[in-house]
């Protein structure tokens, strides 16, 4: 009887243990731990699925618009002023007119005292020079600018007469050969010489002591029929260029005034026509020889 009911106590005993391990076992199943993950492994944490940000478009660069250059002003248009001479005008303002023309290289026929088509002609080419309104009569702009480039007209300019030529002294041996404008200080002249014979003969004025003409053997290397010194604003007509600056040229102050003036080291020629004609003969590449006889 005793052994019975011990028997019955661990029998007893043993259920309650196998029911609590039951349900420790139920337990476990229901918790996340014991529940398979997404892989498929018991156990494994599951990872969280990754955010993607959503992608925005690059901003498109913005162009600016390129500044519009302010307009130009337009230059004014010059006005011509009141007539003051014009073709059919004659008398001793037309002859100084047309002697201070003549100075320049502008006209090109005697004096006449009479404003006709080539007194007309000659005011319309200055005009056009200096930007002034083309009209071919002379107005008070004409006038002031002919007057600022040129001097008071001689007596021989106003009647047409030429002033006694200067007797040139002994030609120097370095002139005897070749192409050579020979320029003898000592007598005023300038002779052109080609192989020892004089072709042309002119007379010439020099530097004053502070600008001296320089004295040697050169050669011409530039020419300019229609040349304005940079330096002095001044016009130098048929100028052929032989040592920097220095130039054999026309003069309308060596025209006008005579030896009572010099240069800035140029040599002068007082003759127009002269002077043209010698520069269409001499070449570049001619020498030059400047000395005292």
């Amino acid at each position: 009887m005793l052994f019975l009911r011990r028997l019955l106590i661990v029998l007893a005993t043993a259920g309650l243990l196998c029911a609590g391990a039951f349900a420790a076992g139920d337990a476990l199943s229901d918790s996340p731990a014991a529940r398979p993950s997404a892989t498929g492994t018991p156990g494994a944490p599951v990872e969280p699925s990754p955010t993607v940000a959503p992608t925005t478009p690059p901003a498109e660069p913005v162009v600016m618009p390129e500044p519009k250059p302010e307009p130009k002003p337009e230059p004014p248009v010059l006005e011509p002023g009141p007539r003051l001479l014009g073709p059919g005008d004659a008398g001793p303002q037309v002859r100084d007119l047309q002697a201070r023309l003549k100075q320049i290289a502008w006209f090109g026929s005697d004096v006449s005292g009479t404003y006709g088509d080539l007194t007309r002609a000659a005011v319309r080419g200055f005009q056009a020079k200096r930007e002034i309104p083309v009209t071919g009569d002379v107005d008070q702009r004409t006038l002031d600018r002919l007057h600022a480039m040129t001097r008071t007209p001689t007596t021989d300019e106003l009647h047409n007469r030429t002033p006694p030529a200067n007797q040139p002294g002994a030609l120097d041996l370095r002139c005897q050969v070749g192409r050579v404008l020979c320029i003898d200080k000592s007598s005023s002249t300038l002779r052109f010489v080609v192989d020892g014979q004089v072709r042309q003969t002119l007379d010439a004025r020099f530097g004053a002591s502070g600008t001296p003409t320089r004295e040697g053997v050169f050669h011409v290397y530039l020419k300019s029929a229609d040349h304005v010194s940079k330096l002095y604003g001044s016009s130098m007509p048929f100028a052929m260029f032989f040592s920097g600056g220095q130039a054999v040229h026309y003069s309308s102050d060596f025209a006008s005034r005579g030896y009572g003036g010099a240069s800035h080291g140029c040599v002068n020629i007082r003759d127009h026509d002269g002077i043209a004609q010698l520069f269409g003969q001499v070449l570049v590449g001619d020498k030059v020889v400047v000395y005292w006889s």
